[in-house]
Protein backbone atom coordinates (compact mmCIF):
# COMPACT_ATOMS: atom_id res chain seq x y z
CA UNK A 1 0.00 0.00 0.00
CA UNK A 2 1.48 3.60 -0.76
CA UNK A 3 1.35 6.16 2.33
CA UNK A 4 0.34 9.83 2.10
CA UNK A 5 3.45 11.78 2.36
CA UNK A 6 3.92 14.62 4.90
CA UNK A 7 5.69 17.69 2.65
CA UNK A 8 7.59 19.96 3.80
CA UNK A 9 5.38 22.50 3.55
CA UNK A 10 3.75 21.32 6.31
CA UNK A 11 6.12 21.55 8.56
CA UNK A 12 6.90 24.74 7.26
CA UNK A 13 3.35 26.35 7.90
CA UNK A 14 3.67 24.83 11.70
CA UNK A 15 7.14 26.60 11.93
CA UNK A 16 6.08 30.13 10.37
CA UNK A 17 2.41 29.71 12.83
CA UNK A 18 4.77 29.49 15.97
CA UNK A 19 5.93 33.02 15.02
CA UNK A 20 3.15 34.49 13.71
CA UNK A 21 0.41 33.29 16.14
CA UNK A 22 -2.68 35.88 15.87
CA UNK A 23 -5.20 35.78 13.38
CA UNK A 24 -4.58 38.20 10.84
CA UNK A 25 -1.26 36.22 9.69
CA UNK A 26 -3.35 33.19 9.78
CA UNK A 27 -6.16 34.75 7.69
CA UNK A 28 -3.82 35.29 4.81
CA UNK A 29 -2.43 32.47 4.91
CA UNK A 30 -5.28 30.22 5.12
CA UNK A 31 -4.24 28.60 2.03
CA UNK A 32 -1.58 27.06 3.44
CA UNK A 33 -3.49 25.69 6.19
CA UNK A 34 -5.86 24.43 4.32
CA UNK A 35 -3.25 22.36 2.38
CA UNK A 36 -1.65 21.23 5.42
CA UNK A 37 -5.10 20.27 6.97
CA UNK A 38 -5.85 18.28 4.08
CA UNK A 39 -2.88 16.19 3.90
CA UNK A 40 -2.92 15.32 7.46
CA UNK A 41 -6.56 14.34 6.84
CA UNK A 42 -5.20 11.67 4.60
CA UNK A 43 -2.55 10.75 7.09
CA UNK A 44 -5.33 10.00 9.84
CA UNK A 45 -7.42 7.94 7.19
CA UNK A 46 -4.00 6.03 6.12
CA UNK A 47 -2.97 5.25 10.07
CA UNK A 48 -6.85 4.45 11.02
CA UNK A 49 -7.15 1.98 8.33
CA UNK A 50 -3.84 0.34 8.89
CA UNK A 51 -4.92 0.67 12.76
CA UNK A 52 -7.93 -1.02 12.18
CA UNK A 53 -6.51 -4.28 10.49
CA UNK A 54 -4.97 -5.45 13.58
CA UNK A 55 -7.06 -3.90 16.41
CA UNK A 56 -10.74 -2.43 16.58
CA UNK A 57 -11.08 0.96 15.85
CA UNK A 58 -14.32 2.80 17.32
CA UNK A 59 -12.86 6.77 15.94
CA UNK A 60 -9.59 8.29 14.51
CA UNK A 61 -10.13 12.34 15.13
CA UNK A 62 -7.60 15.11 13.89
CA UNK A 63 -7.77 17.79 16.40
CA UNK A 64 -8.88 21.61 16.09
CA UNK A 65 -5.56 23.90 15.21
CA UNK A 66 -8.16 26.28 16.72
CA UNK A 67 -7.66 26.50 20.53
CA UNK A 68 -10.00 27.32 23.36
CA UNK A 69 -8.60 30.67 24.81
CA UNK A 70 -11.72 30.84 27.25
CA UNK A 71 -10.41 29.66 30.49
CA UNK A 72 -6.19 29.57 29.56
CA UNK A 73 -4.42 32.47 30.64
CA UNK A 74 -2.19 31.53 27.12
CA UNK A 75 -3.97 33.58 24.64
CA UNK A 76 -2.32 32.51 21.31
CA UNK A 77 -5.11 31.60 18.92
CA UNK A 78 -3.67 28.83 17.41
CA UNK A 79 -2.38 25.75 18.28
CA UNK A 80 1.55 24.79 16.58
CA UNK A 81 0.88 21.42 16.05
CA UNK A 82 -1.17 19.33 14.12
CA UNK A 83 -2.70 16.16 16.74
CA UNK A 84 -4.65 12.89 15.90
CA UNK A 85 -6.20 10.55 18.45
CA UNK A 86 -7.20 6.79 17.45
CA UNK A 87 -9.81 5.16 20.03
CA UNK A 88 -10.03 1.73 20.14
CA UNK A 89 -13.61 0.46 20.03
CA UNK A 90 -16.05 -0.45 23.35
CA UNK A 91 -16.07 -0.47 26.85
CA UNK A 92 -13.31 -3.50 26.66
CA UNK A 93 -10.60 -1.95 24.82
CA UNK A 94 -8.87 0.56 26.17
CA UNK A 95 -6.09 3.08 25.49
CA UNK A 96 -5.89 5.36 22.85
CA UNK A 97 -3.50 6.18 20.06
CA UNK A 98 -2.14 9.68 19.52
CA UNK A 99 0.11 10.96 16.90
CA UNK A 100 1.55 14.71 17.24
CA UNK A 101 3.32 16.39 14.82
CA UNK A 102 5.30 19.52 15.18
CA UNK A 103 8.34 21.19 14.18
CA UNK A 104 11.42 19.54 15.99
CA UNK A 105 8.97 17.67 18.28
CA UNK A 106 7.36 15.31 16.58
CA UNK A 107 6.12 12.34 18.43
CA UNK A 108 3.48 9.19 18.42
CA UNK A 109 2.70 6.68 21.22
CA UNK A 110 -0.31 6.88 23.69
CA UNK A 111 -1.99 5.25 27.16
CA UNK A 112 -3.89 6.64 30.06
CA UNK A 113 -3.14 10.33 30.86
CA UNK A 114 -5.61 10.73 33.39
CA UNK A 115 -7.44 7.89 34.80
CA UNK A 116 -10.18 8.37 36.91
CA UNK A 117 -10.05 7.31 40.92
CA UNK A 118 -11.47 4.24 40.66
CA UNK A 119 -9.44 3.14 37.31
CA UNK A 120 -6.03 4.13 38.84
CA UNK A 121 -6.93 2.33 42.10
CA UNK A 122 -7.85 -1.03 39.73
CA UNK A 123 -4.00 -0.70 38.02
CA UNK A 124 -2.51 -0.10 41.47
CA UNK A 125 -4.04 -3.02 43.05
CA UNK A 126 -3.40 -5.11 40.04
CA UNK A 127 0.37 -4.40 40.26
CA UNK A 128 0.49 -4.61 43.47
CA UNK A 129 -1.03 -8.73 43.36
CA UNK A 130 1.38 -9.24 40.56
CA UNK A 131 3.82 -6.96 39.09
CA UNK A 132 4.89 -9.54 36.57
CA UNK A 133 2.79 -9.66 33.78
CA UNK A 134 3.17 -5.29 33.07
CA UNK A 135 6.88 -5.87 33.52
CA UNK A 136 7.50 -8.38 30.84
CA UNK A 137 5.91 -5.91 28.62
CA UNK A 138 7.72 -3.07 29.37
CA UNK A 139 11.01 -5.33 29.23
CA UNK A 140 10.10 -6.77 25.56
CA UNK A 141 12.31 -6.26 22.91
CA UNK A 142 9.15 -4.15 20.90
CA UNK A 143 8.68 -1.71 23.95
CA UNK A 144 12.22 -1.03 24.40
CA UNK A 145 12.94 -0.15 20.84
CA UNK A 146 10.63 1.49 19.98
CA UNK A 147 9.33 3.60 23.64
CA UNK A 148 12.19 2.85 25.83
CA UNK A 149 10.53 3.03 29.28
CA UNK A 150 7.01 3.65 30.89
CA UNK A 151 6.13 7.37 31.49
CA UNK A 152 3.95 9.64 33.02
CA UNK A 153 3.54 11.74 36.05
CA UNK A 154 4.25 10.23 39.88
CA UNK A 155 3.43 10.59 43.75
CA UNK A 156 6.49 12.09 45.44
CA UNK A 157 6.34 8.76 47.83
CA UNK A 158 3.79 6.23 47.93
CA UNK A 159 0.29 6.38 46.97
CA UNK A 160 -2.72 6.13 50.11
CA UNK A 161 -2.90 2.69 51.30
CA UNK A 162 0.08 1.11 49.48
CA UNK A 163 3.29 0.26 51.39
CA UNK A 164 6.86 2.56 50.19
CA UNK A 165 8.72 -0.33 50.18
CA UNK A 166 6.70 -2.54 48.06
CA UNK A 167 8.59 -4.16 45.52
CA UNK A 168 6.60 -2.52 42.44
CA UNK A 169 6.44 0.91 44.11
CA UNK A 170 8.35 2.31 40.44
CA UNK A 171 5.31 1.31 39.19
CA UNK A 172 2.49 2.15 41.91
CA UNK A 173 3.89 5.72 42.25
CA UNK A 174 2.48 6.46 38.71
CA UNK A 175 -0.70 8.26 38.36
CA UNK A 176 -0.28 8.25 34.47
CA UNK A 177 0.87 5.28 31.92
CA UNK A 178 1.82 5.80 28.57
CA UNK A 179 4.74 5.68 26.06
CA UNK A 180 6.01 7.98 23.43
CA UNK A 181 8.71 7.80 20.72
CA UNK A 182 10.08 10.48 19.07
CA UNK A 183 10.56 11.44 15.43
CA UNK A 184 13.54 14.02 13.68
CA UNK A 185 11.89 16.70 11.19
CA UNK A 186 13.79 14.56 8.67
CA UNK A 187 11.86 11.12 9.87
CA UNK A 188 8.54 12.92 9.58
CA UNK A 189 9.34 13.60 6.09
CA UNK A 190 10.61 10.18 5.24
CA UNK A 191 8.03 8.53 3.01
CA UNK A 192 8.56 5.95 5.73
CA UNK A 193 7.13 7.73 8.24
CA UNK A 194 3.21 6.13 8.46
CA UNK A 195 4.79 2.81 8.52
CA UNK A 196 6.98 3.67 11.38
CA UNK A 197 4.07 4.95 12.83
CA UNK A 198 1.90 1.82 12.65
CA UNK A 199 4.81 -0.48 13.74
CA UNK A 200 5.05 1.86 16.62
CA UNK A 201 1.28 1.72 17.86
CA UNK A 202 0.98 -1.99 17.26
CA UNK A 203 4.11 -2.45 19.27
CA UNK A 204 2.33 -0.48 22.43
CA UNK A 205 -0.79 -2.77 21.70
CA UNK A 206 0.24 -5.38 24.33
CA UNK A 207 0.65 -2.46 27.26
CA UNK A 208 -3.19 -1.46 26.07
CA UNK A 209 -4.35 -5.13 26.21
CA UNK A 210 -2.77 -5.57 29.70
CA UNK A 211 -4.89 -2.50 30.96
CA UNK A 212 -8.14 -3.46 29.27
CA UNK A 213 -7.81 -6.57 31.19
CA UNK A 214 -7.05 -5.19 34.60
CA UNK A 215 -9.73 -2.29 33.76
CA UNK A 216 -12.82 -4.70 32.88
CA UNK A 217 -12.30 -7.13 35.36
CA UNK A 218 -12.71 -7.46 39.56
CA UNK A 219 -9.63 -8.86 41.53
CA UNK A 220 -11.03 -11.72 41.17
CA UNK A 221 -11.08 -11.64 36.80
CA UNK A 222 -15.54 -11.44 37.24
CA UNK A 223 -15.93 -9.14 33.99
CA UNK A 224 -17.12 -5.82 35.11
CA UNK A 225 -18.86 -5.66 31.90
CA UNK A 226 -21.71 -7.57 29.92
Amino acid sequence: MKYPVIPKTTLKFLKDLSKNNDRDWFAKNKPRYEEAHANMKLVREAIGNEMDKVDHVEKTKLHRIYRDVRFSKNKLPYKNNFGISISRATKLLRGTYYIHLEPGNSMVGGGFWGPNPADLKLIRQNIAFDDKPLRKILKSAKFKKYFGELEGNKVKTSPKGFDKEHPAIDLLRHKQFYAFRSFTDKEVLDPKFIAEITKSLIAIRPFFNYMSEILTTDLNGVPLYE
